[in-house]
């Protein structure tokens, strides 16, 4: 590969992830799901299956999945720098939104009030979710036996499965059902199969991050790196299980933080786009100013990277293998089944009346049948609850 190529895949990375940062509302199944549009349906970078493969495998491993997906895509793409490129610029529009509400909220006390642009925003990107589950759902139910297992797998998350518990009986069952098929004719599930593994990063999904405003300059920098870098090393499940942590240890164990500013701060990972995990940028501003900001920023995306770097070259080798390929089928599919899961959740909680309904409903007819880009819908969506909020309310 020449220079100039690099040059051009890494201005290509760039671009795209800067962009998917900065429209990305909706946590990390919408992400996931606008990656796929890009450099899977407009791009064709890498095909269906191996996005999928990436998304099941990403589900598996601590972290917030949607950024380990930009940086598994930046890895494939150009190599080391182009793993870096993606997961950084994936990351940077809402570490830079964030940092900002952060400054305001330590001037003036309060968080600027976005809640007409969300109405519209977040039935758009119920729509864009949709989509990726009508498109990857074709490419991955095709086995009778791997439908079962979605069911399976949704029906256990329904009753309050941990998510990655879910995923990993799903895995285990498909590994037991499909993976003594005979190698030359494997069942169509274990011909590597769809994307929508990686919205099962939901368990990732509302991990939100936390704020203080109490003693910046009291706390040592080392302290709060180290405490974000070992919640970004151990964080799997819910965004709950992530409100757990921070409270536990930044409210109770510490007292950086009071639990007014955690409410604060789990409001600011609810309505910027990106990964919800730039929280820590607005935690590490109120309690240590800009260093703060930089030290719990690094130190919760900082393992992410180190997982992706390890995990990327082992997963050929995982299809590779007739018994794992099944468990990685599965667990595919189990995603997919997540996904949905998930997206019901968010319809129940977001769909309260006709124009959310509409909102929804039409920006999936024009993402199925159009292929309109998601960052139109997402812009549409918010336009519309603009303007709702002067016509209506």
């Amino acid at each position: 590969m020449t220079n100039d190529q690099n040059v051009s895949q890494l201005s290509d990375l760039a671009k795209v992830f800067l962009k998917l940062g900065a429209i990305g509302f909706g946590g990390p199944a919408a992400h996931i799901a606008m990656m796929e549009d890009e450099v899977v349906k407009r791009r064709q970078w890498i095909d269906r299956s191996h996005f999928l493969d990436l998304v099941g495998a990403t589900n598996l491993i601590p972290g917030p999945n949607s950024t380990e997906m930009a940086i598994h895509i930046g890895y494939i793409r150009a190599g080391w720098l182009g793993l870096i490129v993606a997961g950084v610029c994936f990351i940077l529009p809402a570490v830079i939104i964030t940092g900002g509400f952060a400054w305001i909220y330590a001037a003036f006390g309060t968080l600027p009030q976005v809640a007409p642009l969300l109405y519209g925003i977040k039935p758009a990107v119920l729509g864009v979710i949709l989509n990726a589950i009508w498109r990857l759902g074709k490419t991955a139910l095709k086995a009778p036996k791997l439908l079962i297992i979605a069911l399976f797998v949704s029906l256990a998350l329904f009753l309050g499965l941990n998510e990655v518990v879910a995923l990993l009986l799903g895995g285990l069952l498909g590994m037991i059902w499909l993976g003594g098929s005979d190698p030359d004719n494997p069942p169509p599930g274990e011909q590597k199969i769809t994307i929508a593994a990686g919205l099962a990063s939901v368990g990732t999904l509302k991990v939100a991050a936390t704020t203080g405003t109490a003693v910046a300059g009291d706390v040592p920098l080392w302290q709060l790196g180290l405490f974000f870098l070992k919640v970004g090393s151990v964080l799997f499940g819910s965004g709950y299980v992530l409100v757990a942590f921070l409270e536990g240890g930044l409210v109770q164990e510490y007292g950086w933080l009071t639990q007014q500013q955690l409410l604060d701060a789990i409001a600011i990972g609810q309505f910027t786009p990106g990964p919800v995990l730039s929280t820590a940028t607005f935690i590490g501003y109120i309690i240590a100013g800009f260093p703060g900001a930089i030290v719990a920023t690094v130190g919760i995306f900082l393992p992410s990277f180190f997982f992706v770097a390890a995990l990327n070259p082992l997963i050929p080798r995982l299809r590779s293998s007739k018994w794992s390929a099944a468990f990685l089928d599965a667990v595919n599919v189990s995603s997919i089944a997540l996904m949905a899961v998930v997206t019901a959740k968010l319809a129940a909680a977001i769909l309260t009346d006709w124009l959310p309904m509409a909102i929804a409903l039409i920006a999936a007819v024009l993402a199925i049948r159009f292929r309109i880009n998601a960052a139109w819908l997402v812009l549409g969506g918010a336009l519309i609850g603009w303007v709702a909020n002067f016509i209506i309310f």
